[in-house]
């Protein structure tokens, strides 16, 4: 199974959803990759990896599908081990930003496919997080991807911003994959006690948009793990938001694909 998560707002929490939701299927027992796009490489670093001291990221993987190495090597040569056991990463580069209006004018977008598809014999699951755009990087994940989430924030931008998101992303799959499904819209940085989110949450109910459950609150521990280098889920497995995340991960599991 291949997720992608995407949002083309920035600050909705893709990279610490994507990360979290990979480490817990890694701790479930699965052998799990992330593959991080973003050339920021947030959810790399949240892992344990520093990109830019690989010479074989997912730039490289794409440089090398662009015919810029001589000597091609196999996908599996860009992956690296991670923090969680079980858990492996295709690390970003800040140098995607630079190459990809090149690998966009070689029409290269169906190159991630083809390497995922041949990743995928090697994981039970592979879980994409992307940038905050609707770039080369995030259509070649919605084209390789089986399920794509949607992270929201619970702000009034954001809430506006899904309509056009899901448009964008249903031209895409009747042009390039039929086969992709919308799992839902998963419910970040949630209060409570205020208002606002909960309005806005029940305005996307009403457009009948598939709201996940359970929401997942705010904390500071989460930034503290940013911080550690180590997922949430792993580093505080007790704590409120990795008991969210564990139950939104078996809803996962468990819930029919919005078609």
């Amino acid at each position: 199974m291949k997720r992608v998560i995407f949002n083309q707002k920035g600050g909705v929490g893709k990279s610490t959803l994507s990360v979290n939701l990979a480490a817990q299927n890694a701790l479930c027992g699965h052998r799990t990759l992330l593959v991080d796009l973003d050339s920021q490489g947030n959810s790399t670093r949240y892992v344990g990896v520093d990109g830019q001291l690989y010479g074989n990221t997912v730039a490289d993987m794409f440089k090398q599908v662009a015919g810029w190495f001589s000597s091609p090597k196999p996908a599996h040569a860009f992956v690296h081990p991670t923090v969680v056991e079980h858990l492996d990463v295709l690390p970003a580069h800040p140098s995607l930003a630079q190459i990809e209006h090149e690998l966009e004018s070689r029409y290269k977008m169906f190159k991630l496919k083809d390497a995922l598809t041949t990743l995928s014999t090697q994981y039970h699951s592979i879980y994409i997080d992307t940038p905050p755009n609707f770039n080369f990087y995030s259509k070649a994940a919605l084209i390789a991807a089986d399920r794509f989430l949607v992270p929201f924030d619970c702000d009034d931008f954001s809430a506006m911003a899904i309509d056009r998101l899901l448009s964008n992303v249903l031209e895409l799959k009747q042009d390039h994959n039929a086969e992709l499904v919308f799992e839902g819209v998963i419910v970040n940085q949630f209060n409570p006690q205020a208002k606002l989110p909960k309005t806005l949450i029940q305005m996307l109910k009403d457009k009948d948009l598939p709201v996940l459950a359970p929401y997942i609150g705010s904390s500071v521990k989460v930034k503290e793990s940013h911080s550690a280098r180590i997922p949430m889920v792993a580093m505080a497995p007790g704590h409120k938001v990795s008991k969210q995340l564990l139950a939104l991960y078996h809803t996962l599991q468990a819930t029919p694909p919005h078609p």
